[in-house]
């Protein structure tokens, strides 16, 4: 194997420009590896020996390895080995050996990639920034010490959150493979964790996608000379209805309800016509269509890959900004901006002592940049091999970050003006949270300025195209999964795949559709994601840093980008980032949260179920732990070795040729 590829041994049967069959194998021309060692210094100007130029010496021989019979990293007869004249001379790939073999080979041709760098930059940003970087990012940072939350926040983020975002793209980018697939590679043992993260991709697109829906119910009623959230005199309205923004001299009293909320509540979700989870009611036909339509959008924008998807960000990622900005104009003209604008910033530093704060912020930064969705390991496997993921990491979590802490402005200059034309506190007006500060108070107070139906269609319309990309990314990486894994099956079938995974999604979201959909949304929201992901990535960074070794990882990065990771990243990748993921977990699990919606208090039964569908995905980790100890042959001391060995060697893109690292 420390061969030169000039060695012309055993090559003499292969004719110019063509590839031949030897002794069961298939062996490439050698005059292609005569110009591969030619080209060698160009295409790696940073690595090997700078004394041997016609060696490959950067850790990689010019030997493909042979795909295990068995599956399990041993080769059990002749028939899957080649001649050592052969194999040090040639680049050869074995021939298959069942549907490990198959895949194999499906592995050695040309990947899809991004058409262009700035592709990929938009659909991460596009993933990373979405509706939660507009009402949850701003709500916790008023109810945590306003300008004072800002500290933990970026801590967390320097420590927790962008080491994090690295390492997953870095994981993707070199061994170049979906969310399942990539185990056999670093750890098979932990293959669980892909499973766990296809099903949690799966209860997001469940829920996240009916938000959206409210959103575009939002849009076309927005077409109208009148916005139908300005009045009482609708027939969902009831007799607490009181506008405050009309002429009369009205008097707000504990039991009035503006018109935004109840065309929130009674039009648009209907949760009147439910007693709560244990009786949701029928389904909303209108939400129905409204979902149809988005699903119908998403699965014309991925059907085809990141050639069309990375098309569509163009608009999906870029229009927010647009809008945000627009926004951000027009809120800090309204009288009283900066009413809110002081409430947002003004620091509170006794709040810094409390542990709920330094949980929130680091909650907020790992659920904002969004490793351990299978997203980033996706996206980053269709990238070129020598593509810069640190710079890429450093840029597109700075962009996520700074749009969180904008938006804050957007939101709270146009709550100040709220506070001010109802002549009460900020704190007042600022009580709603999640979906609702978007849909009631914010779309309030839109329909108050001049020019309402015009700032109406253009904000919803942002909220819409926020959450479309985030939409792509999430099936996206159950897609580059499942065809990874199953290239045999799906490989020529993504079309089907695709439509098939809308279609589950979608039927999957008829809960969500009821009249008490929202409570749904809400019960998933809390449990079905937020535990569950935390466990994934914390196991994920464990086995990447401790099993697969931090050194090799490093090696990794420097085979990429021609510079080794630095001491910083390597501790956080080795202790400070597990650490930060078992705090946040441990945080969640010891303080479930006390879910209530509307007037709605969520029995006590509701945790449990929770608590299940959170089980439901991660089950899958200690499952298939068990399953592979149980299936590999030999001593359990053995099983375990060669279960937490690398069984598939990843192929390097080297000029026109693959190596394998050996």
């Amino acid at each position: 194997e420390t061969e030169p590829l000039t060695s012309k041994k055993d090559v003499s049967d292969c004719n110019e420009g063509e590839d031949c069959k030897e002794n069961g194998l298939l062996v490439r021309n050698p005059k292609s590896a005569l110009r591969l060692v030619e080209d060698g210094n160009k295409v790696h100007p940073s690595q090997g020996d700078k004394g041997e130029a016609a060696q490959i010496s950067n850790g990689y021989s010019g030997v493909q390895s042979s795909v295990p019979c068995n599956g399990m990293g041993e080769v059990e007869d002749a028939q899957c080995t080649a001649p050592a004249a052969t194999t040090t001379t040639t680049t050869t790939t074995s021939t298959t050996c069942g549907a490990e073999g198959q895949q194999q080979l499906m592995e050695l041709e040309d990947r899809e990639t991004w058409s262009k760098k700035i592709d990929f930059l938009l659909s991460v940003i596009g993933y990373a920034v979405d509706l939660g970087n507009v009402w949850r990012f701003p709500y916790i940072c008023y109810q945590n010490g306003g300008g004072a939350f800002l500290i933990p926040y970026t801590i967390m983020a320097i420590f927790g959150g962008i080491p994090l975002f690295y390492m997953e793209l870095a994981l993707g980018q070199y061994h170049r493979n979906g969310c399942i697939s990539i185990w056999r590679k670093i750890c098979p043992i932990f293959k669980g964790i892909g499973f766990a993260i296809c099903i949690i991709d799966l209860y997001v697109a469940s829920y996240y996608n009916t938000i959206m829906a409210w959103a575009f119910y939002y849009l076309v009623s927005s077409f109208t000379a009148e916005l139908p959230w300005t009045s009482c005199t609708n027939a969902w309205n009831t007799g607490n209805c009181t506008n405050y923004f009309s002429k009369d001299n009205v008097s707000w009293s504990l039991h009035s309800i503006s018109p935004a909320e109840e065309f929130y509540t009674r039009q648009v979700l209907q949760v009147h016509r439910s007693n709560g989870l244990d009786d949701l009611g029928g389904i909303s036909w209108q939400l129905t269509l409204c979902l149809l339509l988005i699903f119908t959008i998403v699965y014309f924008s991925i059907w085809k890959g990141v050639k069309t998807s990375g098309k569509v960000v163009w608009v999906t990622a870029t229009f927010p900004y647009i809008i945000l900005f627009i926004l951000l104009v027009r809120g800090a003209t309204l009288p009283g901006a900066w009413r809110g604008v002081l409430y947002y910033l003004k620091p509170d530093w006794q709040k810094l002592l409390a542990t709920e704060v330094w949980v929130d912020a680091a909650a907020q930064i790992f659920f904002s940049l969004g490793p351990g969705f299978g997203v980033l390991l996706a996206y980053a496997s269709y990238n070129k091999f020598h593509n810069n993921c640190y710079q890429d990491a450093l840029v597109t979590s700075t962009v996520n970050c700074v749009t969180s802490f904008v938006s804050g402005f957007v939101i709270f200059t146009v709550l100040g003006y709220m506070a001010e034309m109802r002549n009460e506190d900020v704190s007042e007006v600022a009580k709603d949270t999640g979906p609702s500060l978007l849909f009631i108070t914010y779309a309030e107070a839109i329909a108050n300025m001049p020019a309402s139906t015009f700032f109406a269609i253009i904000f919803f319309l942002m909220l819409l195209t926020l959450g479309l990309d985030s939409t792509f990314a999430g099936l996206e990486g159950v897609i580059t999964g499942v065809l990874d894994e199953f290239p045999h099956v799906w490989s020529k079938r993504r079309e089907l795949f695709v439509l098939g995974l809308t279609i589950v999604c979608f039927l999957g979201s008829l809960a969500t559709l009821t009249f008490g959909g929202a409570y749904v949304v809400k019960l998933f929201e809390e449990y079905a994601t937020g535990p569950a992901v935390l466990t994934v990535v914390f196991l994920e960074a464990v086995a990447v840093a401790w099993f697969y070794g931090i050194t090799q990882f490093c090696n990794d990065v420097k085979e990429m980008l021609g510079f080794t990771p630095g001491w910083y990243w390597r501790v956080c990748w080795v202790a400070i980032s597990p650490i930060f993921l078992l705090f946040v977990t441990c945080s969640f699990l010891s303080n479930p949260p006390e879910l209530r919606l509307f007037d709605y208090n969520y029995p006590y039964w509701t945790t449990v179920v929770g608590y299940c569908i959170g089980t439901s995905s991660i089950i899958c980790i200690p499952i298939y732990m068990v399953y592979r100890l149980i299936i590999t042959p030999g001593t359990l001391k053995e099983r375990i070795l060669k279960s937490i060995t690398p069984e598939t060697a990843t192929e390097i893109p080297f000029g026109d040729i693959r190596m394998n690292a050996v």
